[in-house]
């Protein structure tokens, strides 16, 4: 009985991580290839629609990314731009219309904003998403392009404002191109292998994903970067943070299980510059707008006019 008891824990410890290690392994792929939301022509004039309400300007913008890739977007200029621009980054699975609500707001305070479709998202082309080690380059070349088709005149101050995925990628971006002054994040992921913890406990449990399902998130990780050819652990805004000490205004979700306060807490602890924590009571993931609209428009404004105030060089420095 007492070996039957020990052979049937054996099994109870080791099969589980094995099967997790296996279904990490098939769902590698998946992670590189997420759903693309295609910019329909609804979701445009739904855009349009929210625009015409505050009398903004919409025109198309292509860019060339690095790799020859073909990244789509929108630049919206206010009625009464006020020389700042803020670029919005949307979340996996999703494209430029996922951040109308926060583009409106901007729109109204007088920023003009820049809205692309990640790579592998929307009507942008890629093979693939790599979170952050391809886009933080293409960020890059949309800020050339804007600068470019802004000429003579160049904008004042460059921000940027993410959700999830795109929170990642902000930060991501601003440690690659100083040219970026502050970011808001909301949501952001610590780094692709904390991230991955939190898939493999079924975005319920995380310490299971971190200890019984571990097995999960490490051959996941693995086949993906192996697939993608980018190392894992260097997409990190955790480590952008602490590579460049800009500012940064850091929003978690109370109520977040896709991507918990955790991720953020990290963030915070590891930035270099000035920074700031709100995190938003019951709020699910990146439902801070919906749950606290007035407070998230006050925190947000407040936060890229205290950098606005300044010159572009003291911004970055600050």
């Amino acid at each position: 009985m007492k070996r039957r008891l020990i052979r049937i824990a054996i099994i109870l410890l080791l099969v589980p991580p094995l099967i997790a290690a296996v279904g990490g392994w098939l769902a590698g792929p998946t992670f590189l290839h997420p759903l693309r939301r295609e910019l329909t022509s609804d979701l445009i004039k739904e855009a349009d629609a929210d625009f015409a309400t505050i009398h903004a300007q919409k025109e198309d913008l292509v860019v060339t990314a690095a790799d020859g890739t073909k990244l789509r977007g929108w630049k919206v200029r206010p009625q009464n731009p006020n020389g700042s621009w803020v670029l919005l980054f949307h979340g996996v699975a999703d494209n430029r219309v996922g951040v109308v609500g926060q583009a409106h707001f901007l729109l109204q305070a007088g920023y003009s904003v820049v809205m692309m479709d990640s790579r592998a998202h929307g009507s942008s082309e890629g093979p693939m998403a790599t979170y952050g080690w391809l886009e933080r380059h293409d960020t890059t070349a949309i800020i050339d392009a804007l600068y470019a088709s802004e000429a003579p005149a160049h904008p004042q101050h460059i921000f940027a404002l993410g959700e999830s995925m795109g929170a990642g990628m902000a930060l991501q971006s601003a440690a690659a191109d100083p040219r970026i002054e502050a970011v808001v994040a909301e949501a952001a992921f610590a780094s692709l292998r904390e991230a991955a913890y939190d898939y493999a406990g079924l975005q319920k449990y995380p310490l299971l994903g971190q200890t019984l399902f571990a097995p999960c998130a490490w051959t996941m990780i693995y086949r993906g970067e192996t697939l993608a050819g980018f190392p894992a652990a260097e997409v990190s805004p955790q480590k952008s943070v602490a590579a460049r000490n800009f500012p940064v205004l850091l929003i978690c979700d109370g109520a977040d299980t896709t991507l918990p306060c955790r991720h953020t807490q990290k963030i915070f602890a590891a930035a270099t510059g000035p920074k700031e924590l709100w995190e938003v009571p019951g709020a699910f993931h990146t439902a801070a707008i919906a749950y606290q609209p007035a407070e998230f428009e006050r925190r947000v404004l407040a936060f890229f006019a205290r950098y606005a105030s300044v010159a572009p060089a003291e911004s970055v420095a600050k």
